[in-house]
C-alpha cells in the first residue's frame, strides 16, 4: 500500500521494498556445509526492525558528528579544552526496562565521580595539609556500581545469558535471584513478580521488568539488511555504511530516540561457517560499560564544574513545585553535603607567586622577601586582622572568599589613590 510505513521507509531510503521486507522477516544461517534461509517469529521481526532503525539513527548521528569535527578541526596542537557533558538524569517510570537501567547506571557512575571530586579528594587534601577539619560523611555508591558491573553482576549475568542458545529473560531473572537475593542489600525481588528485580540506586529504588532485556542487549543488526541499505540509489546511504566493520556503532537508543552514549566500533552480524549470525559482536551493555569507563577517564583528567538539575515535580506540570520531592533529590545527589563542605572549605587557591604578582601593589619594598611564602604571610598578617588563611603547603596558598574580597578592595583603593594623585598633578601643571 502507498501509505504503508515500510513503503514510505523504502522510498526515503531509496531501496527495494521486496528485498527489505524479505530480510526483515527472514534470516540467513550458515553451517559448515551449507547456507539456508529461515523465517523468523513476529517478535524477532519486530526486534530486527527496531535494531535497524536505531542503527541507521546512530550511524547518521556519528556521520554528522564526524563532519562537524572535520569542519572545526585545527592544525594547532591542543593543550586544553572546554567540554560540556549534558547527560540524561535519573529515571524511574511505572515500567522500567533496559533503557532506564543503562541511564541509571550512567548516573551512578557520574554520582561516584562527583563524590570522589567533591568529598573524598577535597577532604583528603585538607587532611594532607593538616588543616583542622571535621570529616563530612557522604553516601558511597560503590556497592551499587559493583552490583551492576562487577563479576557476576547484573550486566555480567545478562551477557552470559545472551550467549546461551536457549537463553531467555526468565532464566536470566532466576540467575539474578540465585546470585544476589538475600546476599546483596541493594538487590530485591518484587513480592508479586518472578520477572522483575529492584535495585536501590543512590536516588531511589527502581523496579526493572526483565522482559526485553536480552533482545535489547543483543540489538542485532543482520548483514543482509545492511547490504540492502548499501544498495540505495542515494549516495549518503552507502557512505553511512561503508567499511561497516569500522563504522557500525552499538549505540542503543531509548524509546524516545535518545542515544545511550557509545560510539565504539563493532562488527556487524555476519554469518560464518559454524557460527550463527547473532554471535557477531559485543553486547550493548558491554559497549555501554566500556564507554562509561572512557568517559570517567576523561572527566577524572579535567577540572569539573557541576550543574544539578532538580525536577520540580514528577508529572511535568507547569508552575507546580513539590517541596518534598525537591528535597529528596537534593539529599540523594549530595547537594546538601556539598553546601556544607563548600561553606567550611577554602575555595580560593593560588600559588604564592600568583598571589604575589596580583597583590604586589599592596606591599612595601621592605616586605618583599626572596621567600614568596613568607612574603605572602607577612602581607596577610598586616592587612587582614582576622586571618583565615592556610599556609601549610609549600606551593599553594588557600583562603576563603572574605579574605579575597578584602584584598581586592585594598588593591583597588591603592590603585585609585595612585591614579587620582597622578591625575591631580597632571591637571595642576
Amino acid at each position: 500500500p502507498k501509505h504503508d510505513p515500510l513503503t514510505i521507509f523504502c522510498d526515503l531510503m531509496g531501496v527495494e521494498y521486496e528485498e527489505m521486507a524479505h530480510w526483515l522477516c527472514h534470516r540467513k544461517l550458515a553451517t559448515a556445509t551449507e547456507t539456508y534461509i529461515k523465517p523468523v517469529s513476529k517478535l524477532h521481526a519486530i526486534n530486527a526492525r527496531d535494531a535497524l532503525a536505531k542503527h541507521i539513527y546512530a550511524n547518521l548521528f556519528n556521520w554528522i558528528v564526524d563532519h562537524v569535527n572535520k569542519a572545526l578541526h585545527s592544525t594547532v596542537k591542543q593543550h586544553s579544552f572546554i567540554g560540556v557533558l549534558d547527560i540524561y538524569g535519573f529515571e524511574t517510570f511505572e515500567i522500567n526496562s533496559f533503557e532506564q537501567f543503562c541511564i541509571n547506571y550512567a548516573n551512578e557512575k557520574l554520582q561516584q565521580q562527583f563524590n570522589m571530586h567533591v568529598f573524598k579528594l577535597e577532604q583528603e587534601e585538607y587532611m594532607k595539609e593538616q588543616i583542622p577539619w571535621t570529616l563530612i560523611d557522604f553516601y558511597d555508591n560503590q556497592p551499587c556500581i559493583n552490583l551492576i558491573e562487577a563479576k557476576m553482576g547484573v550486566l555480567d549475568l545478562l551477557d552470559e545469558e545472551c550467549k546461551m542458545p536457549k537463553g531467555s529473560d526468565d532464566t536470566w531473572a532466576q540467575k539474578l535471584y540465585n546470585t544476589h537475593l538475600n546476599k546483596c542489600t541493594l538487590f530485591e525481588k518484587p513480592r508479586l513478580s518472578n520477572k522483575a528485580f529492584i535495585i536501590k540506586h543512590f536516588a531511589d529504588k527502581v523496579e526493572y521488568q526483565c522482559e526485553g532485556f536480552l533482545e535489547k542487549n543483543k540489538d542485532t543488526v543482520y548483514e543482509e539488511q545492511i547490504k540492502v541499505l548499501k544498495s540505495s540509489k542515494f549516495k549518503l546511504l552507502p557512505e553511512l555504511f561503508q567499511d561497516e566493520e569500522k563504522v557500525i556503532s552499538p549505540t542503543s537508543a531509548t524509546s524516545s530516540g535518545r542515544v545511550l552514549l557509545s560510539r565504539t566500533p563493532v562488527k556487524p552480524a555476519k554469518a560464518k561457517p559454524g557460527q550463527t549470525s547473532k554471535e557477531h559482536k559485543k553486547t550493548v551493555g558491554h559497549q555501554f560499560r566500556n564507554s562509561l569507563h572512557l568517559l570517567m577517564e576523561t572527566l577524572n583528567a579535567t577540572t569539573p564544574h557541576y550543574v544539578r538539575c532538580i525536577k520540580p515535580n514528577d508529572f511535568k506540570f507547569p508552575f507546580t513545585f513539590d517541596e518534598k520531592r525537591a528535597v529528596q533529590q537534593l539529599r540523594a545527589c549530595g547537594v546538601l553535603e556539598t553546601i556544607r563542605i563548600s561553606a567550611a572549605g577554602f575555595p580560593s587557591r593560588w600559588t604564592y607567586q600568583e598571589f604575589f604578582s596580583r597583590y604586589r601593589v599592596l606591599m612595601k619594598q621592605k616586605d618583599v622577601l626572596s621567600d614568596r611564602k613568607q612574603t605572602c604571610k607577612n602581607v596577610l598578617e598586616k592587612l587582614i586582622l582576622v586571618l583565615d588563611v592556610v599556609l601549610k603547603k609549600f606551593t599553594l596558598l588557600k583562603y576563603n572568599d572574605n579574605v579575597k574580597m578584602l584584598m581586592e578592595i585594598r588593591k583597588i583603593s591603592i590603585l585609585q589613590t595612585g591614579w587620582l594623585s597622578e591625575f591631580c598633578v597632571i591637571d595642576w601643571t
